[in-house]
């Protein structure tokens, strides 16, 4: 559970703590999208060289961002498997029954390098960006849409609370399985699904403790007359600055060159 980034926030003086969260959003929206866009080795090149350049700029030390990526190494593990049995092609190996293709060896490098960088480019927005300032960002963000009667302040705020709730279960996590390890509770020994049958005395005092503070979270926001539809001002109104235009302009250079990548080869 400590292995958990997404959600956090990393307190530091970069440029990119310092962009519009607007500019973030959108950025991560777009980098998201070219991962899945390109299809060959330029395209790839220049997804990683834009993700280490965000990574050096945002001054948040790479160990601790890849630290998040253990959290997932099964589900990376199990789709480039996926890939690399289920892709037609040329034969390059065949085992029995399985046939692997050189298309799936390439299609599940792909996809394994591409859920690596949605993760890794995920975590960059949230470690960059307080969960306040994501709400607002996403609300002002996404305020054309009010006109479609789409609740957007809902969900803002379900996305923020969302991301607080993630560091505190974790920490909630760590400090029930040290209670039950202390009780004579084993989560070490066995096979796979004994570990996980292991795991029932943490996740079910962890789901009422969730619940308990989603209860006490809304008695809260009734006490202090929460309501949605409510007009309200900010302390730190957001505002656009010149390094957040040269961020738009990085993200559509960037972009353009993916989708030019793209067609030419």
């Amino acid at each position: 559970m400590n292995d958990i980034t997404l959600g956090q926030y990393y307190p530091a003086q970069s440029i990119l703590h310092k962009l519009d969260p607007r500019v973030k959003l959108l950025g991560t929206l777009i980098y998201l999208i070219s991962l899945f866009v390109f299809d060959n080795i330029w395209g790839l090149i220049i997804a990683t060289v834009f993700l280490c350049v965000l990574i050096y700029l945002s001054k948040v030390p790479f160990r601790f961002m890849i630290r998040g990526m253990r959290f997932i190494i099964v589900i990376l593990a199990v789709t480039a498997v996926l890939n690399l049995i289920f892709t037609p092609g040329e034969t390059l190996l065949k085992l029995g029954p399985v046939n692997i293709t050189v298309q799936g060896v390439w299609s599940a490098a792909f996809m394994f390098v591409r859920l690596t960088y949605v993760v890794t480019g995920a975590s960059i927005m949230t470690l960059t960006t307080t969960p306040n300032r994501l709400t607002d960002g996403m609300e002002k963000g996404l305020s054309f849409l009010k006109i479609f009667k789409v609740p957007v302040h809902e969900i803002a705020m379900i996305m923020s609370i969302a991301l607080r709730f993630i560091p505190i279960l974790s920490e909630e996590a760590i400090r029930i399985k040290m209670a039950q390890t202390a009780r004579g509770a084993d989560f070490e020994s066995g096979n796979f699904l004994k570990k996980a049958g292991n795991m029932i005395p943490v996740l079910v005092p962890l789901f009422v403790s969730a619940f308990r503070r989603a209860s006490d979270l809304s008695l809260a926001m009734e006490a202090r007359c929460y309501h949605p539809d409510a007009k309200r001002t900010r302390m730190h109104p957001l505002c656009y600055a010149r390094r957040d235009y040269v961020g738009y302009i990085m993200l559509a250079v960037y972009f353009a060159t993916i989708i030019v990548i793209t067609v030419m080869f």
